[in-house]
C-alpha cells in the first residue's frame, strides 16, 4: 500500500504516518528529509535534483507511508498513491498540539529531526497562518485532480475510523 498524508504543522501527520508505517509493517518517510540533509550544528539545503531523487527512490518501493507538507514538487508521489489523507485538523487543535510537542522535545520524551529552539517553536505558528491562508487553498486546488482518492479529515474522529479501517484490513 502507498499512502501519501500532508497537512499542517501540527496537524497530525507523523503520528499517523508512525500509526499505520507500524501496522501495516511498511517505511514511513517525512518529505522534510528530502528537502534537508541533517547536519550539526544546522541543516543543509538538499539541492532540488536531490531533493527530487530521493523522493522518486522511495516512490519506486512496492510500499510506504510518505508525509509532509510539501506537494508543489511532489506529484511524483501523489500520482503513486493509493490513498491521499489530507489532514485538516482546525487551527486552534494544531496550536495547541505544537505547544504539547516543544515541551515534549524540550523534557526529551519526543525526539526531533531538528533542534526545538523557540525560534522554530514560534515559527511553526507562523507556518500554522500560512497554511491556512496560503497554502489550504493550493491543497484543495491540486487534489482536484487526485479527488477519487483523497480523504479530507477535518476531526481527530474521522482520522481514527480511518485508521481503524486500515487495521482491520
Amino acid at each position: 500500500m502507498k499512502v501519501y498524508i500532508v497537512g499542517s504543522v501540527g496537524s497530525g501527520k507523523t503520528t499517523l504516518a508512525r500509526k499505520v508505517a507500524r501496522t501495516l509493517q511498511i517505511p514511513h518517510f517525512e518529505t522534510d528529509n528530502f528537502v534537508w540533509k541533517r547536519h550539526a550544528p544546522e541543516d543543509i539545503r538538499n539541492e532540488v535534483e536531490v531533493r527530487n531523487q530521493l523522493l522518486l527512490n522511495v516512490v519506486a518501493l512496492d510500499n510506504w507511508i510518505i508525509e509532509g507538507v510539501h506537494i508543489d514538487w511532489t506529484d511524483p508521489g501523489l500520482r503513486a498513491a493509493d490513498q491521499i489523507i489530507f489532514l485538516d485538523i482546525p487551527v486552534k487543535s494544531r496550536s495547541w498540539r505544537i505547544v504539547a510537542r516543544y515541551i515534549r522535545q524540550l523534557i526529551k520524551v519526543e525526539k526531533a529531526n531538528y533542534k526545538p529552539t523557540l525560534t522554530i517553536f514560534f515559527r511553526m505558528f507562523k507556518w500554522n497562518r500560512y497554511f491556512e491562508e496560503q497554502m489550504k487553498p493550493s491543497f484543495q486546488m491540486k487534489f482536484n485532480k487526485f479527488n477519487h482518492k483523497v480523504h479530507h479529515f477535518v476531526t481527530d474522529k474521522e482520522v481514527e475510523e480511518w485508521l481503524q479501517r486500515i487495521e482491520r484490513g
